[in-house]
């Protein structure tokens, strides 16, 4: 099956770098450099992921992530920031990236990330494919239908992203296991590069605003400090 993806980037040289070598994987690459352009596009088609440039001319990378999550919450999207950019790496995670590269990146990371995302991708149609109750989760009060894409908590139906959906449901299929960050980076993202634990944070404060009564002092989803996080089934009975 081929993949697509929409590239929206107006440095040329960077774009053509990014053309080029996802065409290697035989991905087939659509190319905005404009913002709003790219906004229309990703809208009026279906993309397997979303490269999004932070500065672009019209509308920014975090508006179009903004907008296109607001609408297609289960579309997989990947910003490029800048290295010094803090504040844009954090904002566009907040904004519901499912992750991040900074510039200046190498191609094999490239090619590595956008493999882990079509991966995951390719998973999640493959779950669609047929229905069995043996994959519904249930801990407590919390159930996860990973066929359905569906997770509840007291019969209420939460809105989560692909990402979001991937990451408790990793958590609830191992209810008390403490996971670092870096091994949730390998097993929801399906990538092991160093510097980007960022991404688990800013996706376990999402999940814990959806699902803590209180998002500032969580009962489901526990920080285990110096170690990482788990899920505490205790706080769903």
């Amino acid at each position: 099956m081929t993949h697509s993806v929409l590239v929206v980037e107006d440095d040329p040289d960077i774009a053509d770098l990014i053309r080029v070598n996802l065409s290697e994987l035989g991905i087939q690459t659509t190319m905005q450099n404009d913002g709003r352009q790219g906004l229309n596009c990703a809208k009026e088609n279906k993309f397997d992921l979303l490269l999004l440039d932070v500065m672009l001319p019209e509308i920014s990378g975090l508006d179009i992530c903004r907008e296109i999550r607001s609408c297609k919450p289960e579309q997989a999207i990947l910003m490029l920031t800048s290295k010094n950019s803090e504040t844009d790496r954090v904002l566009g995670l907040e904004l519901g990236a499912d992750d991040y590269m900074t510039k200046p990146f190498s191609v094999r990371e490239l090619q590595a990330r956008v493999r882990s995302h079509l991966r995951r991708i390719d998973v999640y149609r493959e779950s669609h494919q047929a229905v069995s109750q043996d994959d519904i989760i249930k801990v407590g009060e919390l159930e996860i239908n990973p066929t359905h894409h569906t997770i509840s908590i007291k019969g209420e139906v939460l809105d989560l992203t692909s990402t979001e959906f991937d990451l408790i449901h990793h958590l609830a299929k191992h209810p008390n296991q403490v996971f670092s960050r870096a091994q949730l980076l390998e097993k929801v993202w399906g990538y092991h590069h160093s510097g980007y634990e960022h991404t688990v944070n800013s996706h376990i404060n999402r999940l814990r605003a959806k699902v803590e009564a209180d998002a500032t002092s969580p009962k489901i989803i526990e920080t285990v400090w110096g170690v990482g996080y788990k899920l505490n089934p205790s706080a769903l009975s």
